[in-house]
């Protein structure tokens, strides 16, 4: 394949990628959403061509919903100095880049199927690690507020709340609430972009695209 394909065929993946990231099927009120399949043509792109090529698709990709981020939310409010710093890198860059390695698996497993499955899991599962550690660092501060205040979190699920109070404080409050808010939008993220790739594996001429 010629490297002008690969280009191109990349830069189409790639806004789709963006425009699937508008669909919001819903919104956390902090950050976060549950997406129409957003993940999922970077990692595709990635099983196709390969990590390295992967990661440059998608390190473009996190560049772009930076620049997203800071003209169309208000993803940066509020923070200042190192800390936005610490928000572009591990809300943007790191969380959108390592979807770069949705083709990890491609060459160590046999079943290309099963490859295309685990990589879309633990790419998707490396972007939830990275939202954990910018919530832990940046919002932690918010955790009890978050626990505790009758129109947050705890009108949901006021047992889970409840134990979390009673168990945890400091880092290791502020890690349990960015577990649980990063996980109220990534795990649906995960399911759904896992449901996706088995879409595309089971459509024919998708399942050429990809090499079978």
């Amino acid at each position: 394949m010629t490297k002008t394909k690969k280009l191109v065929v990349s830069a189409v993946m790639l806004a789709l990628a963006t425009i699937l990231s508008m669909l919001k099927l819903w919104e956390m009120p902090w950050g976060g959403s549950i997406t129409l399949f957003s993940m999922l043509p970077i990692i595709i792109v990635a099983f196709m061509y390969g990590t390295k090529w992967g990661l440059l698709t998608a390190l473009s990709g996190a560049l772009l919903q930076m620049i997203l981020g800071a003209t169309m939310s208000q993803a940066f409010a509020g923070l200042d100095g190192i800390n936005v710093v610490y928000m572009a890198v591990l809300d943007y860059i790191v969380a959108f880049t390592v979807l770069g390695l949705g083709g990890i698996f491609k060459n160590v497993i046999k079943s290309r199927y099963a490859a295309l499955i685990l990589g879309a899991a633990v790419a998707v599962l490396l972007r939830y690690a990275a939202h954990f550690a910018s919530g832990a660092i940046l919002w932690g501060g918010y955790a009890e507020w978050f626990f505790s205040d009758p129109e947050a979190f705890v009108t949901v699920a006021p047992e889970l709340c409840k134990a979390v109070l009673d168990n945890f404080s400091g880092n290791g409050l502020a890690c349990m609430y960015s577990l649980i808010y990063n996980g109220c939008y990534m795990i649906p993220e995960l399911i759904i972009t896992v449901i996706g790739a088995v879409a595309v594996y089971a459509t024919k001429p998708l399942r050429k695209l990809l090499g079978e």
